[in-house]
């Protein structure tokens, strides 16, 4: 099949945009307030996008609370979502207020950072330390501007569960990372199989 993706045609029960670009790695990010609230939510349009400097991205429909607390303070927290901990990530991702503590509300410990204010989930078994870059708020092909805000920051801090590294190397196996696919399905990583490089022709 082909459709118009402008139009959205697809005929479907229900689009199948975010089922396609699948499976995608899930931002669970924490962040505090100026008031010192701290937060918890997880974006599914979340990912690494430089490698020196270490610089990540997660992209927030509407100007959520993570993206109000990220702007007014310049910190935040990429934790590692995994298979153990799905149920409390799921529950993270409901709409609370913006006085509520995520970490809290999902029966989570935090954990404190070494380089940023915001704590991080202490089960988690790498969390990525951030300080804000640029909001960008996407606009459409005709500059409409669009409700997605797009957030960068840049790793100055990790932290490693010793229990992944093997032989000097992360066996992310051992963590189970979960993903987002479309609809309401997840994928975890628990298999991976490696493929050197072909050599330059």
């Amino acid at each position: 099949m082909f459709y118009d993706a402008v139009e959205n045609a697809h005929g479907l029960k229900h689009d199948p945009f975010k089922a396609l670009v699948a499976p995608r790695p899930i931002g669970w990010i924490s962040s505090i307030s100026a008031d010192g609230v701290a937060n918890l939510a997880p974006y599914s349009f979340f990912n690494a996008v430089n490698d020196r400097p270490h610089i990540v991205m997660f992209s927030s429909t509407g100007v959520k609370d993570s993206v109000v607390n990220i702007d007014a303070t310049g910190e935040f927290v990429c934790n590692l979502a995994t298979f153990d901990l799905k149920d409390e990530m799921n529950t993270s991702s409901a709409a609370y207020g913006s006085q509520v503590d995520e970490f809290e509300a999902s029966g989570l410990e935090t954990a404190p950072s070494k380089m940023v204010r915001p704590p991080r989930v202490k089960r988690a078994p790498a969390a990525l330390e951030c300080r804000h870059l640029e909001t960008k708020r996407l606009t459409d092909l005709n500059g409409v501007p669009l409700q997605g805000h797009v957030v960068f920051g840049q790793v100055v801090g990790i932290h490693i569960d010793d229990s992944l590294v093997s032989d000097g190397l992360v066996d992310i196996t051992r963590a189970r990372p979960i993903a987002r696919l479309g609809y309401m399905d997840y994928a975890v990583v628990n298999e991976v199989f490696a493929m050197p490089r072909p050599p330059q022709p």
